[in-house]
């Protein structure tokens, strides 16, 4: 980074990030574990290596301090190292943390869990999103003899395996045979989704969408989809993975009173911890136990599922929203974010080019440029002046650590944002102010 560059960035220099992001690309294919938090979504030079956090608050290697927003892709939302949390997870270290048969843990987490989420009748416990929403997919089949998976078309990710991952820009390794048993259906459609099944009639084995993500659902639209699923014949499938807590205690589905034949659910429940559910109806999920007679299902079979500490966690984590409002909170505090970065975009003559679009619980943001279109040059640029001004923000989704000093610092550096903003819009041309490559998307064909 030149000094040029690095006034443009308010004199924000990341040597031990870079240096350390250098070594992460030479042992980890990406630099990351996970493609979401590849350096590549940020602004070259800028991608900050985090050496720890506490509450909303983390810090890089390079001993800078960032607001922090997206925690853990949205896993960590009652903020770092919590004390409930953390309490829970060293009481079960110093008892052990996996055995040859199951734990008492593991019944006292699913008691807890389908306490919470009423609307399901059994649980099984994972590690991660994939493996959950790949099994109710294989539970689906299995229960309609059915091969297809409908998946909705408007919701950017369902699993890393390849009956999902066939569908996007980097299909490489996933058979063609494969990728054509998944069809798509548009959120908020009912005729289309209706054609759709009509034209695979009896082929169908389910229905996947998040009930809710960046828009409300219209009215009537989870009740027509249940209905739906019910006349043809298929499974229909929520993924709560974001939903789940955000929205209510027991989901999307809690809220919005449509109960689906199965469910997933993650990210928030371990609050970083490790842990995903596969929950629903029992007739189906028993599909995959020892209490039937009919062919058996795979269902989930994993080493570390059922470690203890990671329940312990969940199960901390239940009972802290439960007994601490804090869904509410979580709305509280996105409402005041929203209606602050909205201002001081429209202040800055913006606010049709930075918008701010969710559930107050959920908020991401557009960048778009002068003709009013999506624009990742014009997202790097305002990804650089947030980092500037320590706030480390892909989306604006925040934790429940987060207060009111928070908020009010996040705006103001989102003012001075708008203001290079306006600059770069008055020039019809954000290249000067971005530093570097822009931002990549995700899903792309080529690196």
């Amino acid at each position: 980074m030149n000094p040029e560059e690095a006034e443009d960035a308010g004199g924000l220099l990341l040597p031990r990030s870079r240096m350390a992001n250098e070594r992460l690309h030479a042992l980890i294919p990406g630099g990351a574990h996970t493609y979401a938090k590849g350096d590549d979504q940020y602004p070259e030079n800028l991608a900050p290596v985090i050496s720890h956090g506490r509450g909303a608050h983390v810090w890089d290697v390079d001993g800078h301090r960032y607001v922090e927003y997206g925690s853990g892709l949205r896993s960590v939302s009652l903020g770092h190292a919590h004390p409930r949390v953390i309490e829970a997870v060293r009481r079960e270290l110093d008892r052990g943390s996996n055995f040859v048969r199951p734990s008492i843990v593991e019944l006292e987490a699913a008691e807890r869990f389908l306490a919470t989420v009423p609307t399901a009748e059994m649980v099984k416990f994972a590690k991660n999103g994939s493996d959950a929403t790949t099994a109710a997919v294989r539970l689906a089949r299995a229960a309609t003899g059915r091969p297809r998976v409908a998946i909705c078309a408007d919701h950017p990710f369902f699993s890393v395996d390849d009956w999902f991952i066939g569908t996007t820009p980097m299909a490489a390794g996933v058979p063609a045979a494969t990728n054509e048993l998944t069809v798509a259906f548009p959120y908020g459609d009912l005729a289309a989704t209706e054609e759709l099944l009509t034209r695979y009639q009896n082929e169908v084995a389910c229905l996947i969408l998040e009930p809710a993500t960046h828009t409300e659902p219209p009215p009537g639209y989870l009740a027509g989809l249940r209905e739906l699923a019910d006349r043809h014949g298929c499974v229909l499938i929520f993924d709560e993975m974001i939903t789940g807590f955000r929205w209510s205690e027991a989901g999307a589905q809690g809220l919005y009173g449509v109960v689906p034949d199965l469910s997933t659910f993650g990210k928030a429940l371990g609050n970083g911890f490790a842990v995903s559910a596969l929950a629903g109806r029992r007739d189906l999920m028993e599909r995959g136990g020892l209490r039937h007679s009919g062919d058996r299902v795979f269902l989930l079979s994993t080493t570390h599922g059922a470690e203890t500490h990671s329940l312990a966690a969940a199960m901390a984590v239940l009972t802290t929203y439960a007994e601490e409002g804090v869904t509410a909170r979580l709305h509280a505090l996105g409402e005041r974010l929203a209606a602050g970065v909205r201002a001081a975009a429209a202040d800055m003559g913006v606010g049709d080019h930075v918008v701010v679009r969710g559930r107050a619980s959920n908020l991401v943001f557009a960048t778009l440029d002068e003709n009013r279109r999506p624009s990742q040059r014009y997202r790097t640029l305002f990804l650089r002046r947030l980092l500037a001004g320590g706030v480390l923000a892909p989306s604006f989704v925040v934790s429940s650590a987060l207060d009111d000093a928070d908020i009010d610092h996040t705006v103001e550096v989102v003012a001075q944002a708008c203001a290079v903003y306006r600059k770069a819009l008055d020039a019809a041309d954000p290249t000067p102010w971005l530093g570097g490559r822009p931002v990549k998307p995700v899903f792309r064909r080529f690196a």
